[in-house]
C-alpha cells in the first residue's frame, strides 16, 4: 500500500531560489505579515485606513527588500512591524503603547528579535515578553 499524497505534496516542485515557487513563498510570507500587523493595528484599535495605508507602503518596501536578499524572507513579520511602528512614531506617536509599565512615562514596545525569525513584541525597561508579533489582541 503506498501512502496517500498529502496536500502540500501535489502539485508540481517548486523551482530555484529566486523562480515560481519563491515568489509564491515570499508572497504568502507578505500576506502572512500583513495580517499579522493588522490583527495588533485593530487590537490596539487604530487601524483606521490611513494607518493600514502605511502598512501597504511598508510591505512593498519589504517585497523589494527580499527580492534583494531572498534569505531574508523569515524575518518579513518582525520587519514590517518595526516599519509599521517606525512610521505611526514619525506621524502619531508611540505604537504600540507598553501595557506592562504604568504611569506617565508611557513608552512603545520593541520587537525582539531585531531581525530573527518569531518576532515578539517587549517591553525594552523591564524585558518582559508581552506577545508574538500579531497577537496583541490577547494582551491588551
Amino acid at each position: 500500500m503506498e501512502p496517500k499524497e498529502s496536500a502540500s505534496d501535489s502539485g508540481p516542485p517548486e523551482k530555484g531560489p529566486h523562480g515560481e515557487g519563491h515568489q509564491n513563498a515570499l508572497e504568502r510570507a507578505l500576506h502572512a505579515a500583513r495580517a499579522l500587523i493588522l490583527a495588533d493595528l485593530e487590537a490596539s484599535d487604530v487601524a483606521r485606513a490611513d494607518i493600514v495605508s502605511l502598512v501597504e507602503a511598508a510591505v512593498t518596501h519589504r517585497r523589494w527588500w527580499v527580492g534583494q536578499w531572498p534569505e531574508g524572507v523569515a524575518f518579513v513579520d518582525g520587519l514590517v512591524a518595526q516599519d509599521v511602528q517606525d512610521a505611526l512614531l514619525e506621524r502619531y506617536g508611540r505604537w504600540p503603547v507598553c501595557p506592562v509599565c504604568v504611569g506617565p512615562d508611557f513608552h512603545a514596545l520593541d520587537v525582539e528579535p531585531e531581525l530573527g525569525e518569531e518576532p515578539h513584541w517587549v517591553c525594552g525597561k523591564t524585558s518582559t515578553v508581552v506577545a508574538r508579533v500579531g497577537y496583541l489582541g490577547s494582551k491588551l
